[in-house]
C-alpha cells in the first residue's frame, strides 16, 4: 500500500513539492553534473516547487548567501577514471548521522540524486530517506568501473533497494551502469540553456579580426589525455599551413598540463594559438558566439557533450570525435563533421573543410541550433517532472525492478 505522503504526491502536476537535489561534487568547481543539477534547480523553482542542493563545497562562503543549498563534508582532489574530481572519499559519511538529521528536519517529498554511488554523501542520503521518492540519476560513460566492481555488493545491500528510479543520461551512460546494476533506466539527456547560449549574443571583440577562429573547451586531463588538445594542436599545424588566415583558440585552466602545449605550440612556432584561463559556465557564450567551428577532439570516456550543446545553441558548427557520448547529440554531415578519435589528419581535413566553405558553416550551425532548442532545460526539466509522476504511480519499486 502506498503511504498517504506518496498518495499525496500522485497527483504532483498540482503540488508544491520540496525537492532534494544531490551531488557528489565539490559545487565550488563547475563540473557537467553541478550545472546539470543547477539548471534543473531553477527550472523546478519556476515551475513552483522548492528545491534545495545538497553537495560538498570548499568554499561555503562564496555560495552561502543562497539559501537553496546545505553543504555536507569537505571534497578533496582525487584522480577516478581519467579526471580529477572533487568529492567528499571520507568512508564515515556512507552512514552519516549529519545527512540523517538534514533529511530528518528537512523532510522532502523527492531526493534525486547524480551519481549516486559516487560519493558517500550521496550514498547516505538515499540510504537515510524516508521521501515517498528517490531517483538517481547516472552520467558517466566508460568501459568499466573498478570502484563499481569493488563497492557492488555493499550497494546492492543497503543502498540500491532504496531507489525508486534510474535516470541514465545517454546510451553510452546506461551501458556502463546496467552492466553493474541491471534494472529499469529512463533515458533523459542533459540540457543546454538555449537562452543565454545564442546567437544573439555579442562575440569577443578581439578575435573579431578577419581570421576564422577554432575553438576548443576543456579541462586538460593529464592522464589518458584524454581531451585530446595534442591531436587538436597537430591537426592545427596542418590547417594553419593551408588556411593562414585561421586562429586556434583554447579556453581551459592554467598548470602543468597547459604549460607543455605552450611550450609545444613555441617549439613548433605555430602562429595564432590563443590560451585562455578558465572561464565560468556563465562567461562562456561569447568565446561560442566567437568560434567559427567548435571543436571537441575527445579521445573517449565522455557521455554527454553538454559542450557540443551549448556551441550548438550558439549557431556553430561542431567537428568532434566519432564518440558514443557524442554520436548521439551531433548527426554527422548534419550538426557536425564527426571523425575517427586520434587522427589528426582526419581532424585538419574536416576543420579545413568547413574553413574553406561558409555555406556549409552556416547550414551546419543553423541545424544545430536548431537541434539544441529540443534540449532546452524547459523540456528536460518537464521530463524529469513527468518520470517523477510516472514513478508516483507505481507501487513502490515496480519501476526500478521493471516488473509489471
Amino acid at each position: 500500500m502506498l503511504g498517504n505522503h506518496r498518495r499525496g504526491l500522485i497527483h504532483s502536476k498540482f503540488v508544491t513539492m520540496k525537492i532534494a537535489l544531490v551531488s557528489p561534487y565539490d559545487f565550488a568547481h563547475p563540473s557537467g553534473v553541478n550545472i546539470h543539477i543547477s539548471n534543473l534547480g531553477r527550472r523546478f523553482t519556476y515551475m513552483g516547487h522548492r528545491v534545495k542542493i545538497i553537495a560538498p563545497c570548499s568554499r561555503p562562503n562564496e555560495i552561502s548567501a543562497n539559501k537553496g543549498f546545505i553543504f555536507v563534508g569537505k571534497p578533496l582532489p582525487l584522480r577516478i577514471g581519467g579526471s580529477v574530481v572533487r568529492i567528499t572519499p571520507s568512508p564515515h559519511l556512507f552512514f552519516s548521522p549529519q545527512v540523517r538529521d538534514i533529511l530528518d528536519e528537512e523532510r522532502f517529498d523527492v531526493i534525486h540524486l547524480h551519481e549516486p554511488f559516487l560519493s558517500p554523501v550521496s550514498c547516505a542520503a538515499v540510504y537515510y530517506s524516508q521521501a515517498p521518492l528517490n531517483v538517481a540519476t547516472f552520467h558517466a560513460a566508460r568501459g568499466k568501473s573498478w570502484a563499481y566492481s569493488f563497492w557492488k555488493p555493499m550497494l546492492n545491500r543497503w543502498f540500491v533497494p532504496k531507489l525508486d528510479g534510474r535516470i541514465a543520461v545517454s546510451q553510452a551512460a546506461l551501458k556502463l551502469v546496467s552492466r553493474y546494476f541491471p534494472g529499469s533506466y529512463a533515458i533523459i539527456p542533459n540540457g543546454v540553456d538555449i537562452n543565454r547560449f545564442s546567437p544573439d549574443i555579442t562575440p569577443i571583440e578581439d578575435y573579431n579580426d578577419g581570421k576564422l577562429n577554432i575553438l576548443f573547451v576543456g579541462r586538460l586531463e593529464k592522464a589518458g589525455q584524454r581531451e585530446g588538445l595534442k591531436y587538436l594542436l597537430r591537426a592545427y599545424r596542418r590547417v594553419k599551413e593551408q588556411f593562414p588566415p585561421s586562429r586556434l583558440i583554447v579556453v581551459a585552466p592554467h598548470g602543468g598540463v597547459r604549460r607543455g602545449y605552450e611550450g609545444t605550440v613555441a617549439r613548433w612556432g605555430l602562429r595564432d594559438v590563443a590560451f585562455h584561463d578558465y572561464v565560468p559556465n556563465e562567461d562562456l557564450p561569447p568565446y561560442y558566439k566567437t568560434a567559427d567551428i567548435f571543436c571537441a577532439p575527445t579521445t573517449g570516456r565522455e557521455s554527454f557533450g553538454i559542450i557540443l550543446l551549448e556551441a550548438m545553441a550558439t549557431g556553430k558548427p561542431i567537428v568532434a570525435s566519432d564518440i558514443e557520448g557524442y554520436s548521439e547529440v551531433v548527426r554527422d554531415g548534419v550538426e557536425g563533421l564527426l571523425v575517427k578519435p586520434k587522427d589528426e589528419e582526419a581532424l585538419a581535413n574536416a576543420l579545413s573543410k568547413l574553413l574553406l566553405n561558409k555555406p556549409l558553416r552556416e547550414r551546419i550551425g543553423a541545424m544545430g541550433r536548431r537541434k539544441a532548442e529540443d534540449y532546452g532545460w524547459e523540456s528536460i526539466a518537464q521530463r524529469v517532472m513527468d518520470y517523477y509522476e510516472r514513478l508516483l504511480e507505481l507501487p513502490r519499486r515496480q519501476e526500478i525492478t521493471g516488473a509489471g
